[in-house]
């Protein structure tokens, strides 16, 4: 039995969305990069590799991970790169996408030998949450003035334009990606590659994936490019849980009124951040009529996974598996409070279980000081 909490990595359940991945390369020609941000754990890198075509990076920590844990193809992209990094950015990179003309002309020179870009921002995206906006106003992330990109082309030879966040619908994509074509259409036919980021859901249920296929491969063809995605959630999502137990049970109702609350050795300010960050919920059981409200161990009143619903009175000890618990939880844990960091495992295809990693108090104290 694994101590609880820890991370459950689930490769049968991994499976599915690799095998979309590499269908979507397969018709449409486009590369897949797996998107570093989102998910970054390495044990699980033997078995993506086999399906997607590399990684793509958001700093110079995560492009060395790239180029060392899963190899292949490694793109380095920052918002800002430092002085003291290009050099080791441009070692490790076979592309280098710089944020701004300001930073190709500062850099540019230092990335001879490989392949540079820079970032194009549209001006308009997907995103329903101005936090993760990057058409918010004053926003910082890429250029978009035609003089501009212009004044680059003869130093460049792809783009990378990051504006979809959890897109689900194919035909807003559709429509967006027509306004791309039209807007920078005649720039875009100078360049040998196009990233279209991440944030496409394209192996969600029911996505229509061959359309998907066919459109990139459509802009591919009249543009002139080798299309780039760049999946995070994509690649993951519904492939790993957060398992957690019961330390205690305490009953709010007075009257008619409050819930019952379970706390659970696990904590969403520490474990599952993004959530608390964007005000959403975990995705809990909501299978019969007993009712708790799931809370963290912190000390911070708002620490609460969310409402739950089971089949039967819950118990102390008893085991609560939190779903789609990948993405930006990993890459964004931390030892708030000193509260025990899950552990990360892996579940086999014949479905053995292995502890990829454990944490404990030496790296507490290591994180600190």
């Amino acid at each position: 039995m694994i101590q609880t909490p820890y991370y459950l990595i689930d490769k049968a359940r991994l499976l599915p969305n690799m095998e979309k991945i590499a269908r979507l390369r397969e018709r449409s020609g486009a590369k897949a990069l797996l998107a570093l941000k989102c998910f970054s754990t390495w044990p699980a890198f033997d078995f993506m590799r086999d399906y997607m075509d590399g990684t793509t990076s958001s700093s110079l920590y995560e492009l060395k991970l790239g180029a060392e844990k899963f190899g292949k193809e490694t793109h380095g992209y920052s918002v800002g790169w430092a002085d003291h990094e290009i050099d080791e950015a441009v070692s490790h990179a076979d592309k280098l996408i710089f944020n701004s003309l300001g930073q190709l002309d500062r850099f540019g020179a230092k990335a001879t030998g490989i392949a540079t870009g820079l970032r194009l921002n549209p001006r308009f995206s997907t995103s329903g949450f101005d936090l993760a906006d990057p058409a918010r106003p004053f926003s910082r992330l890429g250029e978009w003035d035609m003089d501009r990109l212009e004044s680059a082309l003869d130093r460049i030879t792809g783009v990378m334009i990051h504006y979809n966040c959890e897109n689900r619908d194919f035909d807003l994509f559709s429509d967006q990606l027509t306004r791309i074509e039209a807007e920078f259409g005649t720039f875009l036919k100078r360049l040998d590659w196009v990233s279209l980021g991440g944030g496409i859901h394209f192996t969600g249920d029911d996505y229509p994936l061959d359309k998907l296929a066919d459109r990139l491969k459509a802009f591919s063809d009249a543009m002139g490019v080798q299309v780039y995605l760049e999946p995070g959630e994509a690649s993951i999502t519904g492939s790993t849980t957060l398992e957690v137990s019961v330390l205690d049970i305490i009953d709010t109702k007075s009257e008619d009124r409050g819930k019952k609350v379970a706390i659970v050795d696990s904590s969403i300010e520490a474990h599952m951040l993004d959530l608390l960050i964007y005000r959403e919920t975990a995705k809990l059981p909501q299978n019969g009529t007993h009712a708790y409200q799931i809370a963290g161990k912190t000390c911070l009143a708002g620490d609460i996974f969310g409402d739950a619903l089971f089949d039967k009175p819950l118990e102390i000890g008893d085991k609560i598996s939190i779903q789609d618990a990948a993405g930006y939880t990993m890459v964004k844990k931390n030892w708030f409070n000193g509260v025990q960091m899950p552990s990360i495992a892996l579940r086999e295809l014949d479905g053995s279980i292995t502890i990829a990693r454990s944490f404990g108090y030496p790296d507490f104290v290591a994180a600190l000081g």
